[in-house]
């Protein structure tokens, strides 16, 4: 008998001197690993027989009550060990595992049997081999790996084994028989284990492999997974017609929404414009309804008919069988106190008892409660109190194409809705390390240092680089964002359809007008500089000793704007609005100046009254909507408080008249200057009428004569609609109609009632099902002439081509106009947009815009000494929005490329999670499969040759400065030439690469397999692959060091001495992809 301590006599060469052609060798052991097998190859290859017990029940089905704790290497790992333990990942990451399992399965075949214990006892591990010379044994034997013959260490402290003759081993070898014949306690398993080892060679599908890269990056979520928060598919939602009406990426959208709002109360759904975030959002409405829950959907008035259409039982109610019963208000409604809105009674509305409420273009709550410093209670604030925080918990879906603007805050403002204000809600949900508003904090500021690069560095890569790791998790937790190309590119779109191609937007500067006297812009501007406008703001004119009179005008009653800041709002607006009026038509711009003059003279006319008789009525101005554009007419100025009468005995009327007289004389000079403009000298209305010749004579989808044209205000509209309806009926007999959200719609169709909802079934047929609400109406209207009152929303793709006969000073309000053509589904091939610009250069025209606004500003601050009005963020939105004007003249920009860089579109890694959710649901046996799988796909332009390795960290060092989201997990994308195309940082980037390599290429792809194996010698020889991961685990430590080095000067430490990363050992190779 002999010890054999592993340090100086190895158990291994031991056994490869005992074992000779002929012997018969007995294991019973808790696992058995095919490197084991690899290193005594030889010897086994020669033996007669060998036999081997699982001391444990492994590969059994079970029958021992699972009760017993298993102090051993618990089941999962004893069958996993067949591919080699966790001691033995040096050698699984030689990839030669290929080879070897079809080595060690072939010899199996000839040679082993395996059964393995099926009780709840315990048995000791212990070998035996009886050659043709002499019976040994070996004891202890834990397991028949490379650890325990003495090839690695391990992490045993001590690995001695015994080596006995005869009569020892002979009492063992009995032992062995006994154990061996006993059909109670054994189960053969020699065939499962056949089977388990074939799984590492046999070649996988590309999808087998993006799935088991997902399983593993993701398994903790599925961990996280409680029933609670999954879709509970009983209440039968899924056979709900709305539901059957959804694309494939809506379906996951509503998934994903129903498993946020269960686990974190919010979910804002950022879909692009045109994908249809109205459909996603009515399914989980149907979800929740079902579950017998009361849904309130707030929305702009505007979007109104469309929510009402969904619920109500209409003939043109594509869903009615599913009997939606949602409340809808709006917005504004937040505000009020009482009265009638769209059917409710708001003074008996319970507000506080909706379990969930959806907000339809929610960034109109970007700013939040601190805005107008506290003034006024807004919608913010009253949605908060109102709705969410009152009554019972309730739940919030936000649904906006431009959740974030240039701040990360609007994006913090519109969660803290679902947290109800409270970041304790939040904080412990979230699986971050940091508050949230520190998150946000961070985000913020490494925004703002991204965008004071030079634009040749300001990349989304450099910003995704500086973004904080916990960031990513917020926005993973509870946002949805897909982009239209995200669509096309990951979704089959046989069935949806393609996005229709986007010609090159035409940019048009016609002058004012062709009379020979003409005046240009810039003439018109110098006059408006002029103005005054204090006609609207009578209370800077009280005097000091009497302003405790009027106590209410200065100070909050309750939390509303105070009077002066009313007043001094609409001051703002109209002038800003005077210019906006004049580039939209002169017209329009004529009109305004005359109820300015009107108003103004009216008010004179007062005050020499009093002065001639002592008493006269003076009114306060409230401004009338046709003045102002649809976002303006939505601001709290019109909504809120009192009108409130000055008695002029109280006022420096003096003072008041002589100035309110210069702004007269003023506007009288204006009018005439543009008094001769009628609309034959209208240079702008002359081309457009122009441009519909020409697209009539030369259409850009055949037979396609639809236009669609904006205008900021219904004056505008009304005043095209005039000039445009009766041209071209004349010219072409074709019917023209108008709609604004102040007026009744017109058209020139004879008998149609001209509502919304008719005018646009006219205009766009198809998509607004007309067989369906006029049955064998063929009535067609094809010029629809528009203020933003359908600017969202509204699916119009049977027009093809958009005008903007004003350009509205925001941009995303362009894209979203752009957005009623553009979408998925569309049947026409390519579409149009056409922009009316002034007539001078963008610089000028931005410059003149910011001019107003500043000297409205300062008129103001030196009335109420208030500076709170000009912030940086203007002038960084003015810059901003230069930039995305210029872009606009060139090119149609999706809203996610809109804002320099930021879009959360490139952010979230959700979707992949829904992947592998549905995956798992047919195919739960992810976890037996073996590491270090892999496939082939073929290379395309974008994705040249190389591998895309799945790496885990197995030491939990690397990860301290937290850069990398899916550690301990490490993708690295590596060419063919040892250059990395995409590295760790991006695992987004990555995963969307493979999943767009491996989407449904279910089968393994043969001709590619067979080359890698010829290449391979299948699979013995890995030298190039192995070289390969070394260079990608190396470029994993390099960029550590790259970013450590950074963070020595940055700001919060470093984390150069926190970690480090020594190289292939500390990696375990999940499976990888080669790129053919």
């Amino acid at each position: 008998m002999k010890i054999l301590d592993n340090v100086t006599e190895i158990v291994r060469d031991d056994m490869e001197n005992t074992i000779k052609r002929g012997s018969k060798v007995s294991i019973a052991a808790a696992c058995f690993s095919m490197y084991a097998y690899k290193v005594l190859k030889k010897q086994l290859e020669s033996v007669d027989e060998l036999r081997f017990i699982f001391t444990s029940p492994t590969f059994v089905t079970e029958k021992a009550e699972k009760q017993k704790r298993e102090f051993y290497i618990p089941r999962l790992n004893r069958e996993q060990s067949l591919y080699g333990t966790e001691f033995e990942v040096k050698l699984r990451n030689e990839m030669t595992q290929k080879a070897i399992a079809q080595e060690c399965a072939d010899w199996i075949r000839k040679k082993a049997h395996f059964k393995s214990n099926t009780t709840g006892e315990n048995m000791g591990g212990f070998m035996t081999v009886a050659a043709p010379s002499e019976d040994v044994a070996y004891m202890p034997m834990g397991g028949f790996t490379t650890v325990d013959i003495g090839c690695e260490r391990g992490n045993n402290s001590y690995n001695m084994v015994n080596r006995m003759e005869a009569p020892f081993s002979t009492q063992y070898m009995q032992l062995f028989d006994s154990l061996w014949n006993d059909k109670e306690k054994l189960q053969d398993v020699t065939d499962v284990i056949i089977e388990n080892i074939s799984s590492a060679y046999n070649e996988n599908s590309p999808e087998f492999i993006y799935f088991m890269m997902l399983y593993n990056v993701f398994s903790e979520f599925l961990d996280d997974l409680s029933e609670d928060v999954l879709p509970n598919e009983a209440t039968g939602f899924k056979q709900s017609k709305i539901w059957s009406m959804l694309y494939d990426f809506q379906k996951d959208a509503v998934l994903a929404i129903i498993n946020k709002l269960e686990k974190y109360n919010g979910c804002i759904l950022a879909d692009s414009v045109g994908l249809g975030k109205t459909f996603t959002a009515l399914a989980v409405i149907k979800y929740y309804e079902n579950r017998n829950k009361t849904v309130l959907v707030l929305c702009p008035k505007k979007l109104s008919e469309n929510w009402n259409t969904y619920k109500d039982n209409y003939v043109n109610n594509p869903i009615t069988s599913d009997r939606l019963n949602y409340d809808v208000l709006f917005h504004t409604d937040l505000s009020r106190n009482g009265g009638m809105s769209n059917g409710l009674d708001m003074d008996r509305l319970n507000w506080g008892n909706y379990d969930l409420v959806v907000i339809d273009e929610s960034h109109n709550f970007r700013n939040g409660s601190g805005t107008h410093a506290n003034t006024q209670e807004n919608r913010y604030v009253k949605l908060m109190d109102k709705v969410i925080r009152a009554g019972v918990k309730t739940k919030v879906l936000m649904l906006s194409a431009t959740p974030v603007n240039n701040r990360f805050i609007d994006l913090k403002n519109q969660l803290a809705i679902a947290y109800e204000g409270n970041t304790e809600f939040i904080d412990e949900r979230l699986d971050t390390k940091k508050p949230i508003d520190e998150i946000f904090r961070q985000a913020q500021k490494a925004f703002n240092a991204w965008s004071k690069l030079e634009p040749e560095e300001r990349t989304t890569d450099a910003l995704l680089r500086t973004l904080d790791f916990d960031f990513f998790e917020v926005l993973d937790s509870v946002t949805i964002a897909r982009s239209r190309r995200h669509i096309e590119k990951y979704y089959d779109t046989t069935e949806i359809g393609k996005f229709p191609t986007r010609l090159k937007p035409i940019s048009l500067r016609p002058s004012m007008t062709d009379l020979n006297s003409a005046i240009n812009y810039n003439q018109i501007y110098e006059q408006l500089m002029l103005l005054t406008l204090c006609i609207y703001t009578p209370s800077n004119y009280i005097f000091p000793s009497k302003l405790s009179k009027y106590i209410d005008l200065t100070h909050n009653k309750g939390n509303n704007l105070t009077q002066r800041g009313r007043e001094q709002g609409i001051q703002r607006l109209m002038s800003i609005n005077l210019l906006k009026r004049l580039e939209s038509s002169v017209y329009s711009f004529n009109l305004t100046l005359s109820r300015i003059l009107e108003l103004i003279r009216s008010t004179i006319k007062s005050i020499d009254d009093f002065e001639k008789y002592g008493s006269a009525d003076l009114d306060m101005y409230e401004a009338s909507d046709n003045d102002f554009d649809m976002e303006d007419g939505n601001t709290d100025f019109f909504t809120v408080g009192k009108k409130v009468k000055i008695d002029l005995a109280d006022m420096d009327y003096k003072t008041w008249r002589s100035e309110l007289q210069k702004d007269a004389d003023t506007l009288e000079l204006l009018t005439l200057m543009v008094a001769d403009i009628t609309p034959e000298h209208d240079l702008k209305l002359q081309t457009l009428l122009h441009l519909l010749d020409d697209k009539m004579h030369n259409p850009i989808n055949p037979g396609n004569k639809k236009v669609l044209i904006f205008s900021a205000f219904s004056d505008t509209a009304e005043y095209l609609y005039n000039q445009v309806s009766s041209y071209m009926k004349n010219n072409y007999g074709l019917d023209t109609a108008v709609i604004t959200g102040t007026i009744d719609g017109k058209t020139t169709i004879k008998g149609l009632k001209a509502t919304l909802n008719n005018v646009l079934t006219c205009f766009s047929p198809i998509s607004k099902s007309r067989d369906v609400l006029m049955p064998g109406s063929t009535k067609e209207i094809d010029i629809l002439i528009a203020t933003d009152c359908i600017s969202e929303g509204q699916n119009l793709q049977d027009c093809d081509y958009l005008v903007n006969y004003d350009i509205h000073w925001n941009p995303v309000r362009i894209i979203q106009r752009f957005g009623r053509i553009d979408r998925i589904g569309s049947r026409n091939q390519y579409i149009q947009l056409l922009n009316f610009w002034p007539d001078m250069t963008l610089d000028d025209y931005i410059n003149l815009k910011s001019r107003v606004e500043t000297r409205m500003k300062i008129s103001i601050m030196t009335s109420t000494g208030d500076d709170d009005l000009i912030n940086p963020e203007e002038k960084g939105d003015l810059e901003y929005r230069k930039q995305q004007l210029k872009r606009l003249q060139e090119e149609v920009v999706d809203i996610e490329d809109m804002s320099d860089g930021i879009s959360i579109m490139d952010l979230g890694l959700n979707e992949f999670r829904l992947d592998l959710l549905e995956y798992i649901k047919n195919h739960d046996d992810l976890n037996k499969k073996p590491k270090g799988l892999h496939a082939v796909v073929p290379a395309d332009e974008e994705n040249p040759e190389g591998v895309i390795f799945v790496l885990k960290n197995i030491n939990n060092s690397i990860n301290i400065d937290n850069q990398n989201r899916i550690h301990p997990f490490y993708m690295v994308y590596i060419g063919v030439d040892g250059e990395v195309i995409c590295d760790y940082l991006n695992p987004k980037k990555m995963l969307d690469i493979v999943r767009l390599l491996c989407r449904g290429k279910k089968d393994p792809v043969l001709a590619l397999c067979r080359k890698f194996n010829e290449e391979t010698n299948d699979g013995r020889d890995m030298q190039e692959v192995s070289d390969l991961l070394n260079d990608a685990i190396n470029s994993i430590i390099d960029v550590k060091e790259d970013s450590d080095i950074d963070s020595l000067f940055s700001a919060g430490g470093t984390s150069a001495l926190m970690s480090d990363i020594s190289g292939l050992e500390d990696f375990e190779l999940i499976c990888f992809l080669v790129i053919k």
